[in-house]
Protein backbone atom coordinates (compact mmCIF):
# COMPACT_ATOMS: atom_id res chain seq x y z
CA UNK A 1 0.00 0.00 0.00
CA UNK A 2 1.30 3.44 -0.83
CA UNK A 3 0.85 6.60 1.18
CA UNK A 4 0.97 10.09 -0.25
CA UNK A 5 3.65 12.49 0.92
CA UNK A 6 4.74 15.91 -0.13
CA UNK A 7 8.28 16.41 -1.40
CA UNK A 8 9.64 19.68 -2.70
CA UNK A 9 12.04 19.36 -5.64
CA UNK A 10 14.32 21.97 -7.07
CA UNK A 11 12.73 23.22 -10.32
CA UNK A 12 15.58 21.92 -12.49
CA UNK A 13 15.57 18.52 -10.77
CA UNK A 14 11.80 18.22 -11.11
CA UNK A 15 12.09 19.01 -14.81
CA UNK A 16 14.70 16.27 -15.23
CA UNK A 17 12.51 13.81 -13.32
CA UNK A 18 9.49 14.61 -15.47
CA UNK A 19 11.48 14.28 -18.72
CA UNK A 20 12.89 10.92 -17.61
CA UNK A 21 9.42 9.73 -16.61
CA UNK A 22 8.01 10.72 -20.02
CA UNK A 23 10.81 8.81 -21.74
CA UNK A 24 10.34 5.68 -19.61
CA UNK A 25 7.29 4.94 -17.48
CA UNK A 26 5.24 8.05 -18.15
CA UNK A 27 4.53 8.18 -14.42
CA UNK A 28 6.57 10.72 -12.44
CA UNK A 29 5.51 9.35 -9.03
CA UNK A 30 6.39 5.75 -9.95
CA UNK A 31 9.78 6.80 -11.28
CA UNK A 32 10.52 8.89 -8.18
CA UNK A 33 9.55 5.96 -5.95
CA UNK A 34 11.77 3.56 -7.91
CA UNK A 35 14.74 5.94 -7.82
CA UNK A 36 14.38 6.55 -4.09
CA UNK A 37 14.11 2.79 -3.43
CA UNK A 38 17.16 2.04 -5.57
CA UNK A 39 19.10 4.92 -4.03
CA UNK A 40 18.41 3.65 -0.52
CA UNK A 41 19.38 0.11 -1.51
CA UNK A 42 22.65 1.38 -3.01
CA UNK A 43 23.35 3.43 0.14
CA UNK A 44 22.75 0.32 2.27
CA UNK A 45 24.85 -1.90 -0.04
CA UNK A 46 27.90 -0.02 -1.37
CA UNK A 47 29.13 -1.57 -4.60
CA UNK A 48 25.66 -2.60 -5.77
CA UNK A 49 23.89 -0.59 -8.46
CA UNK A 50 20.91 -1.02 -10.76
CA UNK A 51 20.85 -1.42 -14.51
CA UNK A 52 18.32 -1.99 -17.25
CA UNK A 53 18.23 -5.10 -19.39
CA UNK A 54 15.96 -7.45 -21.30
CA UNK A 55 14.32 -8.64 -18.07
CA UNK A 56 13.94 -5.15 -16.60
CA UNK A 57 15.90 -3.40 -13.87
CA UNK A 58 18.06 -5.54 -11.67
CA UNK A 59 20.74 -5.27 -9.01
CA UNK A 60 24.33 -5.75 -10.14
CA UNK A 61 27.85 -5.32 -8.88
CA UNK A 62 29.37 -2.12 -10.21
CA UNK A 63 31.25 -3.02 -13.41
CA UNK A 64 30.45 -6.66 -12.84
CA UNK A 65 27.80 -9.36 -13.00
CA UNK A 66 24.22 -9.14 -11.80
CA UNK A 67 23.62 -10.15 -8.19
CA UNK A 68 21.49 -13.12 -9.29
CA UNK A 69 24.39 -14.40 -11.42
CA UNK A 70 26.76 -14.23 -8.45
CA UNK A 71 24.37 -16.11 -6.18
CA UNK A 72 23.68 -18.76 -8.83
CA UNK A 73 27.40 -19.40 -9.32
CA UNK A 74 28.08 -19.49 -5.58
CA UNK A 75 25.33 -22.10 -5.16
CA UNK A 76 26.96 -24.24 -7.84
CA UNK A 77 30.46 -24.09 -6.31
CA UNK A 78 31.36 -27.06 -4.14
CA UNK A 79 33.07 -24.84 -1.56
CA UNK A 80 31.33 -23.04 1.32
CA UNK A 81 32.14 -19.92 3.32
CA UNK A 82 35.19 -17.81 2.43
CA UNK A 83 36.46 -20.50 0.04
CA UNK A 84 33.26 -20.13 -2.02
CA UNK A 85 33.78 -16.37 -2.25
CA UNK A 86 37.37 -16.88 -3.36
CA UNK A 87 36.29 -19.42 -6.00
CA UNK A 88 33.47 -17.14 -7.15
CA UNK A 89 35.84 -14.18 -7.40
CA UNK A 90 38.03 -16.27 -9.69
CA UNK A 91 35.05 -17.21 -11.88
CA UNK A 92 34.06 -13.56 -12.35
CA UNK A 93 37.62 -12.19 -12.21
CA UNK A 94 36.64 -9.64 -9.57
CA UNK A 95 37.69 -8.79 -6.03
CA UNK A 96 36.25 -10.94 -3.22
CA UNK A 97 34.90 -7.81 -1.48
CA UNK A 98 32.80 -6.93 -4.52
CA UNK A 99 31.41 -10.45 -4.52
CA UNK A 100 30.66 -10.15 -0.81
CA UNK A 101 28.58 -7.03 -1.55
CA UNK A 102 26.34 -9.16 -3.76
CA UNK A 103 25.97 -11.77 -1.02
CA UNK A 104 25.03 -9.11 1.54
CA UNK A 105 22.48 -7.65 -0.87
CA UNK A 106 21.05 -11.13 -1.40
CA UNK A 107 20.62 -11.47 2.35
CA UNK A 108 18.28 -8.46 2.34
CA UNK A 109 16.45 -9.21 -0.92
CA UNK A 110 16.46 -13.01 -1.10
CA UNK A 111 12.98 -13.43 -2.64
CA UNK A 112 13.70 -10.92 -5.40
CA UNK A 113 17.02 -12.54 -6.34
CA UNK A 114 15.61 -16.08 -6.11
CA UNK A 115 12.84 -15.05 -8.53
CA UNK A 116 15.44 -13.70 -10.98
CA UNK A 117 17.40 -16.96 -10.74
CA UNK A 118 14.22 -18.99 -11.34
CA UNK A 119 13.35 -16.86 -14.38
CA UNK A 120 16.86 -17.31 -15.80
CA UNK A 121 16.74 -21.07 -15.20
CA UNK A 122 13.34 -21.25 -16.92
CA UNK A 123 14.59 -19.26 -19.92
CA UNK A 124 17.64 -21.52 -20.13
CA UNK A 125 15.51 -24.67 -20.07
CA UNK A 126 13.20 -23.30 -22.79
CA UNK A 127 16.19 -22.38 -24.96
CA UNK A 128 17.73 -25.83 -24.50
CA UNK A 129 14.43 -27.51 -25.36
CA UNK A 130 14.11 -25.40 -28.53
CA UNK A 131 17.69 -26.30 -29.48
CA UNK A 132 17.02 -30.02 -29.00
CA UNK A 133 13.88 -29.81 -31.16
CA UNK A 134 15.85 -28.07 -33.92
CA UNK A 135 18.60 -30.70 -33.70
CA UNK A 136 16.05 -33.50 -34.11
CA UNK A 137 14.47 -31.79 -37.09
CA UNK A 138 17.74 -31.31 -38.96
CA UNK A 139 19.30 -34.66 -38.00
Amino acid sequence: MTKPTSIRFDEVLLGRLRRRAQATTGNTSALAQRLVDEGLRMADHPGVLFKDGPTGRRAAIAYGPDVWEVIKVLREIDERGPAALTAGAEVFAIDVNRLAAAVTYYGDYRDEIDAEIAAADDASQRAEHAWRVRQRLIA
